[in-house]
């Protein structure tokens, strides 16, 4: 059920691409529906130029026939959809659980539009149930996990196959389990400040509307 709440949400934001644009294409399990959608339009004369978020996105773009371009290369960005591993009512997010925050964030940036899309799961009335994910760089990363640690979260390096997890731009991820983000802004920006973190999971003020997948259809959630 799950699956299909995912689908119907990443389905519905392939229709808000329209001829011409230029688009950021996120990374994760519900997004990758949207991915999809946009190949079969592409195959019946969409034209639109896709910028990833992740070299898996990038991958899975090609092989559905997207257009794909450099971030540098344009001046912003008409429309980005990417997911999210955590929407509070404000539509704050946490984002980074695939890996790929500081490519998502710097698209997010440079966006006249996001939509996030998500299932039911994924909305909460507060922040930090998903462990906040934290990128930073290999130099002295212990001193880098103790000065977070600091803020009164639980901070675990990330690992896979029993070696550090490292990230498509060469760097760290630690998740940081806090009890409750009341302020997700200050949590940010106190992070932010810590020598070492190249950037913080944390979205603020930059969805511009998420489409929630539910086990009835869908729910469309915007900024008031």
């Amino acid at each position: 059920m799950r699956e299909e709440m995912k689908r119907r949400a990443g389905e519905e934001a392939a229709k808000y691409v329209k001829d011409g644009m230029v688009v950021g294409l996120g990374t994760g399990s519900t997004v990758k529906y949207t991915i999809i959608k946009l190949g079969e339009r592409v195959k019946n004369g969409l034209d639109i130029v896709g910028i990833p978020t992740s070299i898996a996105t990038e991958k899975l773009a090609r092989d559905m026939g997207i257009k794909l371009g450099d971030l540098n290369d344009y001046d912003y960005i008409d429309l980005t959809i990417d997911g999210a591993d955590e929407v509070d009512g404000n539509l704050n997010l946490i984002k980074g659980g695939g890996g790929a925050l500081l490519r998502e964030k710097m698209i997010a940036y440079a966006s006249n539009y996001e939509i996030i899309v998500v299932d039911e799961t994924k909305v909460k009335d507060y922040l930090g149930d998903f462990p906040l994910p934290v990128e930073i760089v290999k130099f002295g990363y212990k001193k880098t996990i103790k000065n977070i640690e600091s803020l009164g979260c639980k901070p675990v390096l990330r690992m896979k196959n029993g070696e550090p997890y490292i990230t498509d731009n060469g760097n760290y991820i630690v998740d940081c389990k806090f009890e409750k983000i009341m302020q997700p802004d200050k949590i940010e920006r106190r992070i932010d400040e810590i020598p070492g973190v190249v950037e913080v999971g944390l979205f603020i003020n930059l969805a511009n509307e998420v489409i929630v997948g539910k086990k009835e259809g869908i729910e469309i959630m915007k900024k008031i």
